[in-house]
């Protein structure tokens, strides 16, 4: 049965059911936001994320120990500040103010120009052939060892990064954004900079990193799947088809070995036509991927389209966090 305002009595009850969640205030801000990263990108000195990283490894140098425990304390100590400073930004009754801060936190979190300014940048040198600025490159996207990578394998590189960071850096903070504000969107970018900090599986971080692997792995549980979706709708705008988008999603999406990455890697491989998977090279640790999609080894070409691709989800999933602020309750 739904309650409406009008039936709660006590004035600061009423004002809880009217705002609970963001409201159109913070979905305006998010927007602009979102608008604000298309055009100035993320910026190359001083960015919120680089902050919190140095505050976050500073915390690590006195917290660490080889043991969960240990690397439970250091998500605490990282995660909870972040997310009671995003709850003392959504307090003011401002709407003005609430939508600009929802608008800087949105800014500061949302990574998806810089993503595809980064694919276009490795197209870029491999269409000249140039292999070494490509490899040189290859680490702003993820943390293969480019040194040997030819160019089909550093393509392949480029467009399974693509895929995964799509819904890290663009889906994920809009989908928490929208569940709850400022907070979900600041502290979604704190437990996802903390995994790729500290989330590998080595000897320094086996233990003490699993706390904040499995915490990102539960944030990205629903948006992954919703990047998939979404990447299946879209597949016509990358010359695809959404029927073979979501055959190989459906198929191959759970073979991965991240509960999350798969779903997005799966879901651009049925988009695209290609097929994504294979050997990856982590510093010293090999990797054997299952193999994903029925089409061709990604080439060059296929950079831009997946950028093209990673565009139109990310423009989805920012007009639907949109409306998922729409207020639900109002006072008549």
């Amino acid at each position: 049965m739904s309650i409406s305002s009008e039936q709660v009595t006590d004035p600061a009850a009423r004002r809880t059911v009217r705002r609970w969640g963001p409201g159109w205030a913070e979905g305006l801000g998010m927007l602009a936001g979102v608008a604000v990263d298309a055009v100035l990108a993320d910026p190359r000195r001083g960015h919120p994320v680089a902050l919190f990283g140095t505050a976050a490894a500073a915390v690590e140098r006195r917290v660490y120990g080889d043991d969960r425990v240990r690397g439970v304390l250091h998500v605490a100590l990282c995660v909870v500040p972040v997310a009671l400073l995003g709850h003392a930004a959504a307090r003011p009754r401002s709407p003005l103010v609430r939508g600009l801060l929802s608008a800087a936190a949105t800014w500061a979190v949302v990574g998806g120009t810089t993503l595809g300014r980064e694919g276009v940048a490795m197209a870029e040198f491999l269409e000249a052939g140039d292999i070494a600025g490509a490899r040189g490159r290859l680490p702003h996207l993820c943390g293969r060892d480019p040194s040997g990578l030819e160019a089909p394998e550093l393509a392949r590189a480029t467009v399974e990064s693509i895929a995964e960071n799509t819904s890290d850096a663009v889906v994920a903070p809009l989908f928490w954004g929208a569940v709850a504000g400022v907070p979900g969107l600041l502290a979604y970018r704190a437990v996802n900079t903390l995994d790729a900090m500290v989330g590998h599986r080595n000897a320094r971080y086996e233990r003490f990193g699993w706390a904040a692997a499995r915490l990102d792995d539960v944030a990205n549980f629903v948006p992954a799947r919703l990047t998939g979706l979404l990447t299946v709708l879209a597949a016509p705008l990358a010359g695809g088809s959404v029927r073979r988008a979501g055959e190989v999603l459906r198929r191959d999406g759970h073979r991965h070995p991240s509960p999350n990455a798969g779903r997005c890697e799966a879901a651009f491989a049925g988009a695209l036509d290609l097929t994504l998977g294979g050997v990856n090279v982590y510093g010293t640790r090999l990797e054997h991927r299952p193999e994903m999609g029925d089409g061709s080894k990604p080439s060059v070409a296929d950079i831009r389209r997946s950028v093209r691709l990673a565009r139109a989800v990310g423009l989805a999933a920012a007009g639907l966090a949109v409306l998922a602020t729409l207020p639900v309750l109002r006072r008549r």
